[in-house]
């Protein structure tokens, strides 16, 4: 599997309309990120945690538009309080891009990571928040379908990112 180049997954990214991303940096997303903060095309602005991003990004819902945070996912935790009693509650779409740390077990992390990365599907599950694991083969077709339902539904939707997949 050849991993989606950065520059090629926010190209796409801004076609559908996203050009406001909020995020706390991540070293495994760190090409991501180069590639996000010397895009002129969309306004990054780092947050110090992932509620300060998700309130952020939740700011272009009032101006018709769709933000995006940017995390890795042990700052999900952060999130369970301004998801359910903000975002959730008030039907404000954000997508959030979650660098998914601690998949495939304990032999591919290291152990801050081993329990959070089990409880992240879950998590997400749990809270209703519709959510879609991203595959470089089709990965279009697959944010397409995410955005689909976060618009549909007018809620917060996760795009996982598995180690490798994006650089």
């Amino acid at each position: 599997m050849k991993p989606i180049e950065p520059g090629v997954f926010w190209e796409f990214i801004k076609s559908r309309g996203i050009n406001f991303v909020s995020g706390v940096p991540d070293s495994t997303f760190k090409t991501t990120y180069d590639s996000l903060i010397s895009d002129e095309d969309i306004k990054f602005v780092p947050a110090v945690r992932e509620d300060v991003a998700l309130g952020l990004a939740s700011a272009p819902y009032f101006h018709n538009q769709l933000g995006a945070i940017i995390i890795q996912n042990s700052g999900i935790g952060n999130l369970v309080n301004p998801l359910t009693s903000f975002n959730l509650i008030y039907r404000i779409p954000v997508l959030m891009i979650i660098g998914w740390r601690g998949y495939g077990g304990p032999q591919n992390d290291a152990p801050e990571h081993w329990i959070m990365g089990t409880k992240t599907p879950e998590i997400l599950k749990t809270l209703d928040i519709p959510f879609k694991l991203l595959e470089a083969d089709n990965f279009k077709d697959g944010i397409d379908l995410l955005l689909k339902s976060i618009t549909e539904k007018s809620l917060p939707g996760a795009l996982l990112i598995r180690p490798g997949v994006l650089l």
